[in-house]
């Protein structure tokens, strides 16, 4: 009731138990995930997203303020402390995995104090930090960029997810045996990814002559989808357009095209539908070495705010039906054989 303007002009508090008005007071409040926020209260506010930062926007707030803000709390000046670009890049790189900056300014703070001691025991010069100097400082990589392999594999798709650390690549494994028509699901999905499955592989069956495909294919085989990284849980809708291009490599023996990710929710209609997250995924595309995406035609009015290093190097394909969006990811059969 404390956000409701209608009951929280007497509102009484559990400790003071006196009522007092709320009723011209604007709350402001922030979370870096919306899901777990109940319904009542998301109701009662107003939602605005706030993009993730990218790469260069974290390098540049980190050289102007993250930075100069841990040489002065730990009495440090310019001329004792230099932390090159790339020393910044391998930090963001390997030891922060999120949308914003907290992990990135412990970590400036951690490397400034191994500088703070250095200084205090005696040492005179000015110390340089480079990228090459921060495993020796910190340990080992915390996290590692999921890249795309250099060949495609028959019914694996990378696919492009939203969650609360930014975006991330999602691959998406289709295989096939003998068995008695059952689909197996794995990878901690969520009960939306998993009808996401069943709606692509309905699909698929429904429209087998579209894929040049005969009812033959789908008889006595058991089907097994997954998603790697089986103790993440993942789920929603967005990924029903990587299912299906999965398990439409997996049935016509075609590789999907290299470099190629893609992300974009389906209906039994062969709709694709729009997403959200769209910077994030492209900006986990950009870093993964992904040089087409796939996306839903109805996306295609969020592209306009892009930050310019994903236009410049990121082609984007827009498709409103899945068929043409399947006919453009994969390779001739031709192609594939040569390979």
């Amino acid at each position: 009731e404390v956000l409701d303007p209608e009951q929280n002009d007497t509102f009484s508090d559990y400790y003071l138990e006196l009522p007092f008005d709320l009723s011209k007071v604007m709350f402001i409040t922030t979370a870096n995930w919306l899901e777990p926020i109940p319904a009542v209260l998301r109701d009662r506010m107003e939602i605005i997203n706030l993009p993730g930062y990218t790469d260069l926007e974290k390098l540049a707030i980190a050289k102007r303020h993250l930075i100069p803000k841990q040489l002065e709390n730990h009495g440090l000046k310019n001329s004792m402390l230099k932390i090159q670009d790339s020393a910044v890049k391998a930090l963001i790189d390997g030891y922060t995995r999120e949308a914003g900056l907290r992990n990135l300014e412990r970590e400036i703070a951690s490397v400034t104090r191994k500088a703070a001691r250095k200084i205090a025991s005696g040492y005179k010069k000015k110390i340089t930090y480079v990228g090459e100097d921060i495993p020796k400082l910190l340990g080992p990589k915390k996290y590692t960029r999921e890249g795309l392999a250099r060949e495609s594999t028959i019914g694996v798709v990378p696919g492009l997810a939203y969650t609360s650390v930014g975006g991330e690549i999602l691959f998406i494994e289709a295989t096939s045996m003998p068995g008695t028509n059952t689909l197996t699901l794995t990878g901690h999905l969520g009960d939306v990814m998993k009808e996401s499955a069943k709606a692509a592989l309905s699909f698929i069956r429904s429209n087998a002559e579209e894929f040049g495909l005969s009812k033959d294919t789908f008889e006595k085989k058991d089907l097994h989808i997954h998603v790697p990284s089986g103790a993440t849980p993942k789920d929603g809708p967005s990924a029903g357009i990587t299912m299906i291009v999965a398990l439409s490599s997996l049935f016509t023996g075609r590789k999907v095209k290299a470099a190629l990710a893609m992300t974009g929710e389906i209906t039994l209609r062969g709709q694709i539908l729009p997403i959200g997250g769209l910077k994030e995924k492209l900006l986990a595309a950009y870093r993964s070495g992904v040089k087409t995406v796939i996306l839903p035609e109805e996306n295609k009015k969020d592209t306009v705010d892009l930050p310019l290093e994903i236009k410049k190097n990121i082609k984007l394909k827009f498709f409103s039906n899945v068929l043409p969006a399947v006919k453009f990811a994969l390779e001739p059969k031709s192609k594939t054989k040569k390979k």
